[in-house]
């Protein structure tokens, strides 16, 4: 079938019209692409931050285990039904290490609805009565917790209310200073200040510490003059240790 000369016209108009949308597209698919994306980023912000989807719904807790979870979320306070990209992590963190039995904590987001709340319990290493009741004490001298009877593997820290902290921390590291078995027999340990710490043994022995400088090497002296004759020890100056 031969074409006439209009419809051959037609025709070519059509193929050129074709290949100029063609040509349009191409240039214009990098913006359609742009705006595809930018589109898909503003959704999500939306989505993420200002949306009620994807929200604070529940908290987790773990790591506890002489608190209960309820107490630590008490304190935690976080912000239910806020959007959980917005939501001070920072300020969570802070409030549950204020808790004296809490070492440290870390908070995070566990999408979608959750708040993970991970702390490290502080470990007692020997118990303390300055007025209030017997309490726990950690390797950094910080008290907390209660007790209503003094536990069995856990010496006393003697010493009266007004004695500084300081000293109550000096105290705490000679008792983690102590190998197992010599911290075994150690009955309280008595605090006057910082320089002036003594132990008293089970069998009725006591221990010139003097500070918990050096404590390594006075524990160490220590286990080997628990062999020896004599009620009273000092290894304040571990050099030159003495008994009688």
């Amino acid at each position: 079938m031969t074409l006439t000369d209009e419809e051959t016209v037609t025709l070519a108009g059509r193929s050129f019209a074709r290949r100029r949308w063609s040509q349009r597209l191409r240039r214009l698919r990098p913006f359609l692409y742009a705006a595809l994306v930018l589109a898909v980023v503003l959704g999500g912000i939306w989505l993420v931050f200002f949306s009620s989807v994807v929200t604070v719904r529940d908290v987790s807790v773990r790591g506890n285990e002489t608190m209960s979870s309820v107490r630590v979320e008490a304190v935690a306070k976080a912000p239910m039904g806020q959007q959980l990209a917005r939501v001070d992590l920072a300020a969570i963190q802070a409030r549950v290490e204020s808790l004296p039995a809490v070492k440290s904590a870390s908070v995070s987001r566990s999408w979608p609805h959750t708040i993970a709340i991970s702390i490290t319990e502080r470990t007692p290493v020997a118990v303390v009565d300055r007025g209030a009741g017997l309490q726990a004490v950690d390797d950094d001298g910080v008290l907390f917790g209660s007790y209503a009877h003094q536990p069995d593997d856990l010496p006393l820290i003697a010493t009266a209310p007004d004695v500084k902290s300081e000293a109550l921390a000096e105290a705490a590291r000679v008792v983690t200073s102590l190998r197992p078995d010599v911290a075994a027999e150690v009955d309280r340990v008595e605090v006057e200040s910082v320089d002036r710490i003594r132990l008293h043994l089970t069998g009725g022995r006591t221990v010139m510490w003097g500070s918990a400088e050096q404590s390594g090497e006075k524990a160490a002296v220590l286990a080997v003059l628990l062999d020896q004759p004599g009620n009273e020890i000092d290894v304040s100056v571990p050099g030159r240790p003495t008994t009688r």
